[in-house]
């Protein structure tokens, strides 16, 4: 990933948010040569700078039987910025950019595939899910026809040894163009757009270094 420094995060804090708003990472491995790529929901855990993701694959996913390398990329909101939002934009010949805050976080894979493990982690990414859309279906072990899926997935940790988080925010322009952008972006609406608002909201308020 391209990290211009203006743009590094490095506060962990910022990781935890990304995984907390949206959990479903997309994994990439190599063997032979070729990449692998899969969309995946995981659990995300941290103490300190320690960082596990823990999920599952298809039993088929040719993934399922890689190990070693990996990168996870987080993906955060997104949004793009018109020029014509930012008060120099005539003295500056400002141009069309997209903001946005994602990570890649670099590890090892690691598979695993006993009952208990799968049984606990599916209960656990199932309640997660269940809770956030009001539902109330529950993983239960003891059924016969719920534990015998289990044979159709695959466990996975990634044990992350670095993390590179990039929040691309506007950080390279003077504050009247972040204000104006985060105005126009919560005046447009939706999901995405606001979430960066917020972010650079966030970023326009921290204490600037050496103060």
């Amino acid at each position: 990933m391209y990290p211009p420094s203006a743009f590094v995060e490095t506060d962990l804090v910022a990781l935890d948010a990304l995984l907390a708003d949206d959990n479903f990472i997309t994994l990439v491995t190599v063997r032979d040569g070729l990449p692998t790529v899969s969309h995946l929901p995981v659990l995300y855990r941290r103490e300190g700078e320690a960082i596990e993701l823990v999920g599952h694959f298809a039993r088929p996913n040719p993934q399922a039987r890689h190990a070693g390398p990996a990168i996870a990329v987080v993906h955060g909101p997104h949004a793009y910025v018109s020029p014509s939002w930012y008060p120099d934009k005539e003295t500056e010949a400002r141009v069309p950019t997209w903001n946005y805050a994602v990570a890649h976080l670099h590890g090892k894979l690691h598979t695993f595939d006993d009952e208990p493990s799968l049984s606990a982690l599916v209960g656990e990414l199932s309640d997660r899910h269940e809770a956030i859309v009001g539902g109330d279906w529950r993983f239960q072990p003891e059924r016969d026809d719920q534990r015998v899926q289990l044979r159709g997935i695959i466990g996975f940790r990634v044990r992350v040894e670095q993390a590179n988080l990039k929040f691309k925010l506007n950080q390279n322009h003077p504050p009247a163009n972040r204000a104006a952008v985060a105005d126009r972006l919560d005046a447009l609406g939706g999901d995405r757009g606001r979430a960066i608002a917020r972010l650079m909201r966030e970023r326009m308020a921290r204490p600037i270094a050496g103060d």
